[in-house]
Protein backbone atom coordinates (compact mmCIF):
# COMPACT_ATOMS: atom_id res chain seq x y z
CA UNK A 1 0.00 0.00 0.00
CA UNK A 2 1.19 3.50 -1.07
CA UNK A 3 1.59 5.98 1.68
CA UNK A 4 1.30 10.13 0.82
CA UNK A 5 3.86 11.41 -1.14
CA UNK A 6 5.45 14.42 1.19
CA UNK A 7 3.63 18.01 0.97
CA UNK A 8 5.98 19.82 2.58
CA UNK A 9 9.52 20.03 2.62
CA UNK A 10 11.04 17.03 4.72
CA UNK A 11 14.15 15.21 4.52
CA UNK A 12 15.13 12.23 5.15
CA UNK A 13 18.55 11.08 7.12
CA UNK A 14 20.76 8.37 6.66
CA UNK A 15 22.10 7.49 10.21
CA UNK A 16 25.56 5.45 10.54
CA UNK A 17 26.65 3.00 13.37
CA UNK A 18 24.21 1.31 15.81
CA UNK A 19 23.05 3.56 18.30
CA UNK A 20 20.29 5.88 16.09
CA UNK A 21 19.53 7.70 19.29
CA UNK A 22 23.33 8.74 19.37
CA UNK A 23 23.05 10.08 15.74
CA UNK A 24 19.88 11.66 15.83
CA UNK A 25 21.03 13.57 18.91
CA UNK A 26 23.98 14.94 16.48
CA UNK A 27 22.17 15.42 13.47
CA UNK A 28 20.58 18.23 15.63
CA UNK A 29 23.36 19.95 14.99
CA UNK A 30 22.29 20.21 10.96
CA UNK A 31 18.76 19.67 10.94
CA UNK A 32 15.33 20.59 12.76
CA UNK A 33 12.49 18.26 14.28
CA UNK A 34 14.95 14.74 13.85
CA UNK A 35 12.91 11.72 14.26
CA UNK A 36 13.96 8.35 14.14
CA UNK A 37 11.25 6.69 11.71
CA UNK A 38 12.95 3.40 11.32
CA UNK A 39 16.73 1.27 11.91
CA UNK A 40 19.33 3.73 10.43
CA UNK A 41 16.75 6.08 8.71
CA UNK A 42 15.50 9.33 10.39
CA UNK A 43 13.24 12.90 9.41
CA UNK A 44 13.91 15.98 9.41
CA UNK A 45 12.37 19.05 8.97
CA UNK A 46 14.73 21.17 7.02
CA UNK A 47 18.43 21.02 6.66
CA UNK A 48 21.39 23.04 6.67
CA UNK A 49 23.58 21.56 3.95
CA UNK A 50 26.86 22.76 4.96
CA UNK A 51 26.27 21.15 8.45
CA UNK A 52 25.28 18.14 7.02
CA UNK A 53 28.11 17.24 5.38
CA UNK A 54 30.41 17.89 8.73
CA UNK A 55 28.44 15.07 10.44
CA UNK A 56 29.78 12.33 11.65
CA UNK A 57 26.94 9.89 12.12
CA UNK A 58 25.05 11.13 9.12
CA UNK A 59 26.05 9.89 6.11
CA UNK A 60 23.24 11.46 3.58
CA UNK A 61 20.39 13.76 3.74
CA UNK A 62 17.70 13.29 1.50
CA UNK A 63 14.75 15.83 0.03
CA UNK A 64 11.58 13.27 0.84
CA UNK A 65 9.34 11.91 -2.19
CA UNK A 66 7.55 10.20 -0.07
CA UNK A 67 7.56 7.40 2.35
CA UNK A 68 5.48 3.75 2.04
CA UNK A 69 6.04 0.14 2.75
CA UNK A 70 9.23 -1.53 2.06
CA UNK A 71 8.46 -3.38 -1.34
CA UNK A 72 9.60 -2.93 -4.65
CA UNK A 73 6.01 -2.31 -6.22
CA UNK A 74 4.81 0.51 -2.94
CA UNK A 75 8.43 2.12 -4.10
CA UNK A 76 7.23 2.38 -7.51
CA UNK A 77 4.06 3.20 -7.31
CA UNK A 78 5.01 6.01 -4.94
CA UNK A 79 7.10 7.70 -7.93
CA UNK A 80 4.65 6.94 -10.07
CA UNK A 81 2.46 9.32 -8.29
CA UNK A 82 4.76 11.88 -7.23
CA UNK A 83 5.93 15.55 -8.96
CA UNK A 84 9.72 14.99 -9.95
CA UNK A 85 10.26 18.58 -11.31
CA UNK A 86 13.76 18.21 -11.89
CA UNK A 87 15.94 18.98 -14.78
CA UNK A 88 19.34 17.22 -16.06
CA UNK A 89 20.51 13.15 -15.50
CA UNK A 90 19.42 11.03 -12.75
CA UNK A 91 20.58 7.45 -11.22
CA UNK A 92 18.75 5.73 -8.43
CA UNK A 93 20.36 4.01 -5.62
CA UNK A 94 18.64 1.62 -3.28
CA UNK A 95 19.47 0.53 0.15
CA UNK A 96 18.43 -1.90 1.98
CA UNK A 97 19.74 -0.58 5.53
CA UNK A 98 21.43 -2.97 7.97
CA UNK A 99 20.19 -5.69 6.13
CA UNK A 100 16.71 -5.61 7.24
CA UNK A 101 14.45 -6.49 4.32
CA UNK A 102 14.36 -8.84 1.79
CA UNK A 103 14.12 -6.78 -1.01
CA UNK A 104 16.39 -6.64 -3.79
CA UNK A 105 18.04 -3.51 -4.20
CA UNK A 106 18.81 -4.25 -7.93
CA UNK A 107 14.90 -4.88 -8.63
CA UNK A 108 14.35 -1.14 -6.57
CA UNK A 109 16.60 0.62 -8.67
CA UNK A 110 15.45 -0.89 -12.21
CA UNK A 111 11.71 -0.12 -11.60
CA UNK A 112 12.27 3.23 -9.85
CA UNK A 113 14.86 4.19 -13.20
CA UNK A 114 12.22 2.61 -15.16
CA UNK A 115 9.68 5.14 -14.03
CA UNK A 116 12.44 8.50 -14.71
CA UNK A 117 13.01 6.96 -18.13
CA UNK A 118 9.35 6.88 -18.85
CA UNK A 119 9.16 10.37 -17.47
CA UNK A 120 11.77 11.20 -20.04
CA UNK A 121 14.76 11.53 -18.14
CA UNK A 122 18.34 10.05 -18.84
CA UNK A 123 20.30 8.17 -16.44
CA UNK A 124 23.72 8.75 -16.18
CA UNK A 125 25.19 5.85 -13.49
CA UNK A 126 28.35 8.11 -13.30
CA UNK A 127 27.65 11.20 -12.60
CA UNK A 128 23.70 12.06 -12.36
CA UNK A 129 22.83 15.89 -12.00
CA UNK A 130 20.35 14.83 -9.64
CA UNK A 131 20.33 10.70 -7.15
CA UNK A 132 17.13 9.02 -6.37
CA UNK A 133 17.56 7.04 -3.34
CA UNK A 134 15.21 4.52 -2.10
CA UNK A 135 16.02 3.21 1.54
CA UNK A 136 14.83 0.16 2.64
CA UNK A 137 14.41 -0.81 6.61
CA UNK A 138 12.31 -3.26 8.38
CA UNK A 139 8.76 -2.00 6.79
CA UNK A 140 9.37 1.51 5.41
CA UNK A 141 10.78 2.86 2.33
CA UNK A 142 11.61 6.31 2.00
CA UNK A 143 12.12 8.02 -1.19
CA UNK A 144 14.25 11.48 -1.69
CA UNK A 145 16.79 13.05 -3.61
CA UNK A 146 20.11 13.59 -2.44
CA UNK A 147 20.22 16.95 -1.29
CA UNK A 148 23.60 16.43 1.42
CA UNK A 149 26.44 14.53 2.06
CA UNK A 150 29.03 14.27 4.91
CA UNK A 151 32.48 14.35 3.97
CA UNK A 152 34.07 10.96 5.16
CA UNK A 153 37.87 12.07 5.68
CA UNK A 154 38.14 10.61 9.40
CA UNK A 155 40.68 7.84 8.17
CA UNK A 156 43.26 10.89 7.28
CA UNK A 157 43.08 11.49 11.76
CA UNK A 158 43.76 8.15 12.84
CA UNK A 159 44.86 8.85 16.27
CA UNK A 160 48.30 6.42 15.94
CA UNK A 161 48.96 8.53 12.34
CA UNK A 162 49.00 11.50 13.99
CA UNK A 163 52.54 13.30 15.47
CA UNK A 164 51.90 12.82 19.15
CA UNK A 165 49.70 9.61 20.16
CA UNK A 166 48.99 8.31 23.54
CA UNK A 167 46.50 5.20 24.28
CA UNK A 168 43.35 6.42 24.68
CA UNK A 169 42.31 8.87 22.31
CA UNK A 170 39.14 9.31 21.14
CA UNK A 171 39.14 8.40 17.88
CA UNK A 172 38.21 11.14 14.97
CA UNK A 173 34.40 9.79 14.22
CA UNK A 174 33.09 10.05 17.86
CA UNK A 175 35.32 13.50 18.32
CA UNK A 176 33.53 14.67 15.77
CA UNK A 177 29.93 13.57 16.82
CA UNK A 178 30.42 14.95 20.16
CA UNK A 179 31.60 18.90 19.35
CA UNK A 180 28.75 18.61 16.68
CA UNK A 181 26.51 17.60 19.76
CA UNK A 182 28.07 20.88 21.66
CA UNK A 183 27.06 23.10 18.78
CA UNK A 184 30.89 23.70 17.82
CA UNK A 185 30.41 25.50 14.03
CA UNK A 186 31.22 28.76 12.57
CA UNK A 187 31.17 32.12 15.05
CA UNK A 188 31.55 29.81 17.87
CA UNK A 189 34.34 29.23 20.81
CA UNK A 190 34.51 25.51 22.13
CA UNK A 191 37.03 25.03 25.06
CA UNK A 192 38.46 21.35 26.32
CA UNK A 193 39.87 21.83 29.50
CA UNK A 194 41.66 18.12 29.31
CA UNK A 195 42.75 18.04 25.55
CA UNK A 196 45.28 15.51 25.88
CA UNK A 197 46.68 14.98 22.34
CA UNK A 198 44.04 17.41 21.04
CA UNK A 199 41.72 15.19 18.85
CA UNK A 200 38.41 16.70 19.80
CA UNK A 201 40.13 20.38 19.24
CA UNK A 202 41.12 19.27 15.68
CA UNK A 203 37.62 18.23 15.08
CA UNK A 204 35.87 21.10 16.44
CA UNK A 205 37.94 23.34 14.16
CA UNK A 206 37.36 21.78 10.98
CA UNK A 207 33.70 22.06 11.48
CA UNK A 208 34.52 26.10 11.76
CA UNK A 209 34.59 26.79 15.57
CA UNK A 210 37.38 28.76 17.14
CA UNK A 211 39.18 25.95 19.86
CA UNK A 212 41.28 26.44 23.16
CA UNK A 213 42.45 23.57 24.81
CA UNK A 214 44.46 23.35 28.37
CA UNK A 215 46.12 20.71 29.99
CA UNK A 216 47.77 19.95 33.04
CA UNK A 217 50.51 17.84 31.98
CA UNK A 218 53.74 19.45 30.18
CA UNK A 219 54.24 16.59 27.44
CA UNK A 220 50.24 16.75 26.31
CA UNK A 221 50.65 20.48 25.88
CA UNK A 222 53.29 20.24 23.58
CA UNK A 223 51.97 16.97 22.02
CA UNK A 224 48.39 18.49 21.60
CA UNK A 225 50.12 21.52 20.03
CA UNK A 226 52.42 19.64 17.58
CA UNK A 227 49.00 17.57 16.55
CA UNK A 228 46.67 20.86 16.02
CA UNK A 229 50.25 21.92 13.73
CA UNK A 230 49.84 19.34 11.87
CA UNK A 231 45.83 19.14 10.51
CA UNK A 232 44.79 22.71 11.29
CA UNK A 233 45.61 26.30 11.32
CA UNK A 234 44.64 27.79 14.45
CA UNK A 235 43.90 26.40 17.84
CA UNK A 236 45.27 27.47 21.22
CA UNK A 237 46.71 24.99 23.86
CA UNK A 238 47.78 26.11 27.09
CA UNK A 239 48.82 24.47 30.31
CA UNK A 240 46.43 24.63 33.31
CA UNK A 241 44.06 23.28 35.56
CA UNK A 242 40.55 21.99 34.69
CA UNK A 243 38.98 22.77 37.81
CA UNK A 244 40.41 26.88 38.33
CA UNK A 245 40.29 27.98 34.12
CA UNK A 246 42.08 30.79 33.40
CA UNK A 247 39.06 32.14 31.79
CA UNK A 248 36.14 34.51 32.02
CA UNK A 249 32.68 33.75 32.73
CA UNK A 250 31.17 32.85 29.52
CA UNK A 251 34.10 32.59 27.71
CA UNK A 252 33.21 29.47 25.53
CA UNK A 253 29.88 28.67 23.87
CA UNK A 254 31.07 25.10 24.26
CA UNK A 255 32.75 22.46 26.26
CA UNK A 256 33.93 19.27 25.61
CA UNK A 257 36.35 16.90 27.37
CA UNK A 258 36.85 13.17 28.25
CA UNK A 259 37.54 12.49 31.78
CA UNK A 260 40.29 10.62 32.66
CA UNK A 261 39.54 6.99 33.42
CA UNK A 262 39.00 5.17 36.54
CA UNK A 263 41.88 3.24 36.45
CA UNK A 264 44.49 6.62 36.45
CA UNK A 265 44.31 6.93 40.18
CA UNK A 266 45.61 10.75 39.98
CA UNK A 267 45.91 12.80 37.07
CA UNK A 268 48.77 15.80 38.43
CA UNK A 269 47.72 16.85 41.69
CA UNK A 270 44.07 16.27 41.93
CA UNK A 271 42.71 12.72 42.48
CA UNK A 272 39.83 11.89 40.25
CA UNK A 273 37.01 12.34 42.94
CA UNK A 274 37.88 16.24 42.91
CA UNK A 275 38.81 16.84 39.57
CA UNK A 276 35.23 15.67 37.63
CA UNK A 277 33.33 17.79 40.07
CA UNK A 278 35.73 20.97 40.16
CA UNK A 279 36.14 20.56 36.33
CA UNK A 280 32.27 20.58 35.56
CA UNK A 281 32.08 23.42 37.87
CA UNK A 282 34.65 25.38 35.81
CA UNK A 283 32.78 24.09 32.63
CA UNK A 284 29.92 25.96 34.02
CA UNK A 285 31.08 28.82 34.92
CA UNK A 286 32.83 29.13 31.07
CA UNK A 287 29.82 27.71 28.84
CA UNK A 288 26.00 27.28 28.49
CA UNK A 289 26.74 23.86 26.97
CA UNK A 290 28.83 21.12 27.29
CA UNK A 291 29.43 17.35 26.32
CA UNK A 292 31.24 15.21 28.78
CA UNK A 293 32.71 11.96 28.21
CA UNK A 294 33.73 9.31 31.10
CA UNK A 295 33.62 5.59 31.86
CA UNK A 296 31.00 5.92 34.27
CA UNK A 297 27.53 8.04 34.54
CA UNK A 298 28.16 11.62 36.27
CA UNK A 299 24.56 12.37 36.47
CA UNK A 300 24.88 13.01 40.18
CA UNK A 301 28.23 15.03 39.63
CA UNK A 302 26.86 17.38 37.08
CA UNK A 303 23.74 18.16 38.63
CA UNK A 304 25.22 18.90 41.74
CA UNK A 305 27.52 21.40 39.48
CA UNK A 306 25.39 23.69 37.95
CA UNK A 307 24.56 21.25 35.12
CA UNK A 308 20.91 19.90 33.88
CA UNK A 309 21.41 16.67 32.11
CA UNK A 310 19.66 16.57 28.75
CA UNK A 311 20.71 13.10 27.83
CA UNK A 312 23.52 10.41 28.60
CA UNK A 313 24.22 7.44 26.00
CA UNK A 314 26.12 4.45 26.43
CA UNK A 315 28.78 3.79 23.93
CA UNK A 316 30.37 0.42 24.50
CA UNK A 317 33.89 0.74 23.17
CA UNK A 318 35.31 -2.77 24.00
CA UNK A 319 34.57 -5.59 26.27
CA UNK A 320 36.04 -3.67 29.17
CA UNK A 321 35.14 -0.23 28.42
CA UNK A 322 32.12 1.53 27.65
CA UNK A 323 31.74 5.59 27.40
CA UNK A 324 29.13 7.30 28.88
CA UNK A 325 28.29 10.50 27.05
CA UNK A 326 26.29 13.47 28.81
CA UNK A 327 25.04 16.15 27.13
CA UNK A 328 24.74 19.35 29.80
CA UNK A 329 23.12 22.13 29.38
CA UNK A 330 23.89 24.98 31.83
CA UNK A 331 21.41 25.45 34.94
CA UNK A 332 19.59 28.47 35.89
CA UNK A 333 21.45 30.07 38.41
CA UNK A 334 24.57 28.35 38.19
CA UNK A 335 27.57 30.57 38.14
CA UNK A 336 28.22 32.65 34.46
CA UNK A 337 24.63 32.03 33.59
CA UNK A 338 22.46 35.20 33.02
CA UNK A 339 19.75 36.30 35.37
Amino acid sequence: MVADTARTRVYWLELGGEDDAFAAREAENAATAVEVVAPGLAAAGSIDPDRVRRLAYTHRANEAVGRTDASVASARALLEAASIGREGTVAVRARDVRGGTDVSTTDAERELGGVLVDRGYDVDLDDPDHELRACFADDVCLLGWLAAESVRDFGDRRPTDRPFFQPGSMDPLDARAVVNMVGAGPGTTLLDPMCGTGGVLIEADIVGSDVVGVDAQRKMVRGARENLDAYIDGGEVVRGDATRLPFRDGFADGVVFDAPYGRQSKVEKHPLADLVPGALAEAARVASRAVVVADRPLREAATENGWSVERVFERRVHRSLTRFVHVLERASGAPGARA
